[in-house]
């Protein structure tokens, strides 16, 4: 499962060190081609919101199954892509159909004993953040030696591959919504309403996927102007420095089987703010980029994995609504972020894209510190 949500995660990330081949091959400016990183993103937040709640419904290995060879399709639509309007396009669809880790966490959460579930998500975000991060590495390498549109073929083909192992390997799991679709998506909003851990740990991850998105989608600005002049295949390896962060994972879901998941998600918060004053001094260090890099994988993946634990201890028979809303929105905080880094970077830079993300970081914490007091009350009130 693991392997599995790293490889199909991946696919909405290919793009992003591609960037500047494609604008030089559409003859576009670099900063209008990064559209299609945000359009992925937005695009993903779309199948999470409509498609993922079919997971309380349907059958999920049968869902994982068709999103999976429908993911197919979109690559070989990108691949093929004769203008930029049909990439975008393909973007977007390859955002709604690379939903499937989505829809094998809460599988494997039901499938896990509750004093072990911590852990097993977090393994599981291992192999996603894994995914996430070296799928830029690999990208950056396929790109610079074959062509972008080498990446999505390549992509296309790993997910036929996984359609066939995940036939084989993944066990069946009976629904428990018997509702209409109509009521199935209006129960998110109920659940927004009635489930204040899920406003708090989704709102939480909204500003922090935000800060992650503006990042990744400039860096490749940055690092292909002067005075680092990378290519693709360079500015791909530091997807590499990404990914040694993503051996916390595990640790952080071990931190939530023992009840620590709010205190992880504060240091995580911390983590991201002191990786943009880290990459505010580093507009012409790679050292310091290579710092920051890793200070905000480990702090995303502290607040997110302790986010995702605590969202999971509530309403079992729900997992994949509640799944929904919290990554929907974490992933339009994605899509968003990438488009506000793209408006910091036009107008003052790298240094606005810091500060930028500094406020940002500011607002998680207020949601943070606001939540936790907002709870100290309720329960002195009800004391007295």
């Amino acid at each position: 499962m693991a392997v599995a949500t790293g490889l199909i995660v991946a696919n909405l990330y290919y793009c992003q060190p591609l960037i500047i081949l494609i604008a030089d091959e559409f003859k576009i400016p670099h900063a209008d081609a990064g559209t299609i990183a945000y359009l992925t993103q937005a695009g993903y937040a779309i199948g999470l919101f409509f498609m993922v709640p079919l997971g309380d419904k349907l059958e999920r290995k049968t869902q994982i199954l068709y999103t999976t060879f429908a993911s197919v399709i979109a690559l070989i639509i990108a691949a093929t892509a004769q203008s930029y309007l049909v990439l975008e396009i393909a973007s977007l669809l390859i955002g709604i159909t690379s939903i499937v880790p989505q829809l094998i966490l809460p599988l494997a959460a039901s499938l896990s004993a509750p004093e072990n579930r911590g852990k097993v998500v977090g393994t599981i975000m291992s192999g996603l953040l894994v995914g996430i991060l070296l799928s830029r590495t690999l990208s950056g390498f396929i790109g610079e030696v074959l062509g972008w549109r080498a990446m999505f073929w390549i992509a296309a083909g790993l997910c036929m591959l996984l359609f066939f192992i995940i036939k084989k390997q993944f066990p069946y799991n009976k629904p428990v919504f018997q509702g209409s679709y109509g009521k199935l998506i209006g129960s998110l909003f109920t659940l927004i309403k009635e489930q204040p851990l899920l406003r708090e740990a989704t709102l939480i991850n909204v500003f922090s996927f935000a800060q992650f998105g503006a990042f990744w989608t400039t860096m490749v600005l940055l690092l292909s102007a002067e005075p680092f002049n990378f290519n693709s295949a360079t500015i791909g390896l530091f997807g590499i420095v990404g990914a040694s962060g993503a051996l916390a994972a595990p640790l952080v879901g071990k931190l939530g089987d023992k009840g620590s998941s709010r205190v992880a998600v504060g240091y995580g918060c911390a983590l991201i703010a002191l990786s943009f004053i880290v990459f505010y001094f580093s507009a012409a260090s790679v050292v310091g980029i290579v710092i920051g890099i890793v200070l905000i994988d480990i702090g995303l993946q502290g607040v997110h994995i302790s986010n995702q634990t605590r969202v999971y201890s509530i309403m079992p028979e729900a997992r994949n609504r509640m799944n929904t809303v919290f990554m929907s929105f974490s992933f339009l905080g994605t899509a968003a972020g990438s488009a506000f880094g793209l408006f910091l970077w036009q107008f003052g830079g790298w240094h606005a894209l810091a500060l930028g993300c500094l406020l940002l970081s500011f607002l998680a914490f207020l949601v943070y510190a606001f939540t936790y007091k907002a709870k100290a009350k309720r329960v002195e009130s009800v004391k007295g």
